[in-house]
Parts: structure tokens; C-alpha cells; sequence
């Protein structure tokens, strides 16, 4: 099976986004408003989008069409994770977002990551969870609430957050052997 294929390339095609988004947010000044919002917000939130909707279809098409490879099984919930942190301490830096909030976020990823790590050196998978794809939906809906400035952003985030918290301790509560 070739480890370049299409899910494959659209998962690292986030890590690639990331930056973009990065950039886009915090060069919003130097592009001029649209609609009342800098454009930089605007671009920001479209290749979020865009980053985002990558994760449904490279998940979708490895299962559909037989090419999950390890390489994917690694760089998909990594690519995740840097898209999302990297909105989110983009989100801080303007000031927009509670660092305490990223914060609680991005420890349940790490605390997530190393019970999965944990359990593959035990030759355990760790698959992901409802509780897990709902915060990555309450997290991307919400991220993308403050990107845009909508009102109701920071109450979407405060939603995102517990969402998460109530995904790790799933994580924990199946990965609670492995622990002890």
C-alpha cells in the first residue's frame, strides 16, 4: 500500500494549513475589513474551514476505500491537534480567548496522546470516541465562532471546553488499567 495517498496527503495538508491560519489572524491589520471584519479574519476562517472539512474526507476515504497505513493512523489526530492549537493560540494572542481555556484544551490533548501512546506500547488502539469527535465539532464550530467574531463565541468555546473535559475523562475512564 502506498503510504502517499490521498487521506494521507489531505491529513498533512492541515499541518500545512495551520500556519496559514496563524498568519492570516495575526496579519489581519495589514488586509483591510470586509463585511466589518478584517480580512485576514476572513481568510483565517476560510482555510480553517477548508482544513477542517480535509479531516472528514481523509478519514472517510481511508476506511472506504482500504487505505488507513500508520503513517495516517499517526499524522490525522496529529494534524488535528496542531490545526486546532494553532487557532487557538492565535485566539490568545488577540486577546480574543482566555489562556486558561487553551490551556485546559490543549493539556487534554497531550493527556489523551500519551494514554493512547501508553496503550500502543501494550499493543492496545485507543480508537476515537463519540465524546472525542463531538469535541472536535464543538471545538472547530467554536473556534471558528471567535475567528469570525460571531456573538456567542466565547459561550461556544466555554461549550468546546467542557466537551473536551467530558471526552478526556472517557479517554480516562478506558485507559484507566493502563494507568494502574
Amino acid at each position: 500500500m502506498r503510504v502517499w495517498n490521498l487521506p494521507n496527503i489531505l491529513s498533512l495538508s492541515r499541518v500545512f494549513l495551520a500556519p496559514l491560519v496563524m498568519v492570516f489572524l495575526t496579519l489581519r491589520g495589514q488586509f483591510g475589513n470586509i463585511l466589518g471584519l478584517p480580512f485576514g479574519d476572513i481568510l483565517a476562517g476560510l482555510v480553517f474551514t477548508i482544513a477542517a472539512l480535509t479531516d472528514t474526507f481523509d478519514g472517510y476515504f481511508a476506511r472506504k476505500h482500504g487505505m488507513v497505513t500508520n503513517l495516517g493512523k499517526l499524522i490525522d489526530p496529529l494534524a488535528d491537534k496542531i490545526l486546532v492549537i494553532a487557532a487557538l493560540i492565535s485566539l490568545v494572542q488577540l486577546q480574543r480567548l482566555p489562556a486558561w481555556i487553551v490551556v485546559v484544551i490543549i493539556s487534554r490533548e497531550f493527556f489523551v496522546t500519551g494514554l493512547r501512546m501508553i496503550a500502543a506500547s501494550e499493543g492496545i488502539v485507543i480508537s476515537a470516541s463519540r465524546g472525542g469527535k463531538l469535541k472536535t465539532v464543538t471545538q472547530i464550530i467554536a473556534i471558528l465562532m471567535v475567528i469570525f467574531n460571531l456573538p456567542g463565541g466565547l459561550f461556544a468555546m466555554w461549550i468546546a471546553m467542557i466537551a473536551t473535559l467530558w471526552s478526556g475523562m472517557d479517554y480516562l475512564a478506558e485507559g484507566k488499567k493502563l494507568l494502574t
